[in-house]
């Protein structure tokens, strides 16, 4: 399902799903947010630097991962369309990046003050900075 769901989405943008682009989705299939580094570390030497930079800035302009900004840092993970819409808690310590669960009180809210602002939304992304508990502790 979800390769036939990324082959559509880079078909209909003219593209096509490539051997080593379909392996990189796969690195990214079932994770959390990843930094780069990490990224190109778990491919080894099976794919490039350079290709898996710009394999992700395809994915990213097409909608396929979403970038988390931390700090001045990045990290991605595979967008909406592939998972469940949910939120991020930052630490701003040790850079830990801990998924929160989607929460429809939450999303019901976020719809409330849109309307009441007669504003129509099309996404949003909710970060929360703070500490982790292994950094609150030391």
């Amino acid at each position: 399902m979800q390769y036939e769901t990324l082959k559509a989405i880079l078909k209909k943008n003219g593209s096509s799903l490539t051997h080593t682009r379909r392996y990189i989705f796969d690195l990214l299939w079932g994770q959390g947010p990843q930094s780069m580094a990490v990224l190109i570390s778990r491919a080894g030497d099976k794919v490039d630097r350079a290709t898996i930079y710009r394999t992700i800035e395809l994915f990213e302009r097409l909608g396929i991962v979403t970038r988390i900004n931390v700090g001045w840092k990045y990290r991605v993970e595979l967008s909406d369309v592939f998972t469940d819409h949910h939120h991020h808690l930052h630490c701003t310590n040790c850079g830990k990046v801990i998924d929160l669960p989607s929460n429809p009180m939450l999303e019901t809210m976020i719809d409330t003050l849109s309307a009441k602002a007669d504003f129509s939304p099309r996404g949003h992304t909710l970060e929360i900075f703070g500490l982790c508990p292994a950094c609150s502790r030391a």
